[in-house]
């Protein structure tokens, strides 16, 4: 797993006005701050994936670059994953993009995701990069990834997120039947009773677009 700001860099300045109370309900700057920390995250992705060389000529002779060879699909666990999505698209501006509606159901002590929506190419042979901001349990994305079956097989799957549990990262590592990657950039201290991750940053979701009924 990788976890980015285990290294001191920009990327602190960008958490800290996600999580600040005061500065987080200016929306753009939280959907903002998501976009830049996806930029971040998706570049240091993109030091995992497949290169090969291409031939470059310029204005005073040719030469070679290791380009990215992979085939690239980002899947968006809507809705707060959209600005994160914005970040990698950035960066990524080739790749194909899916998206998954994922709703999480409280049901008592209970928590349970359901999924209402999914729009995806075929996967098989792809690299698959899904994003969700906030990895708590990690049913979304076990869910998720189980929902594309479908679509064929991949060649990787990278799991992407801003803030991520230690109990979700269990969870996932328990459930999913594949290779994966796990890529964030916070892993916080734990779960509270509700399934909130703590210190967290609250609602990503309603934090970027605003409450929903």
């Amino acid at each position: 797993m990788f976890v980015l700001n285990e290294k001191r860099s920009v990327a602190n300045n960008f958490l800290a006005q996600l999580r600040a109370e005061g500065i987080q309900n200016d929306r753009l700057r939280f959907r903002e701050n998501l976009k830049r920390l996806g930029t971040l995250l998706a570049y240091e992705v993109s030091k995992k994936l497949s290169y090969s060389p291409e031939k470059i000529k310029t204005s005073l002779a040719e030469t070679s670059i290791d380009t990215l060879s992979d085939d690239l699909v980002i899947i968006s666990i809507l809705r707060a994953a959209v600005p994160f999505t914005e970040g990698f698209v950035s960066v990524f501006d080739n790749a194909e993009v899916g998206f998954i509606g994922a709703a999480r159901k409280e049901a008592g002590e209970t928590i349970d995701v359901d999924l209402d929506y999914l729009a995806a190419p075929d996967l098989t042979g792809k690299t698959v990069i899904i994003v969700d901001p906030m990895l708590a349990t990690g049913k979304s994305l076990v869910k998720s990834v189980e929902s594309l079956s479908a679509n064929g097989a991949p060649k990787s799957v990278h799991l992407a997120s801003v803030i991520a549990a230690p109990e979700g990262i269990e969870f996932i590592n328990e459930n999913l039947a594949l290779d994966f990657s796990i890529w964030t950039c916070a892993l916080d201290e734990k779960l509270n009773e509700k399934s909130y991750i703590i210190p967290g940053l609250g609602d990503a979701g309603d934090l970027a677009f605003g409450p929903k009924l």
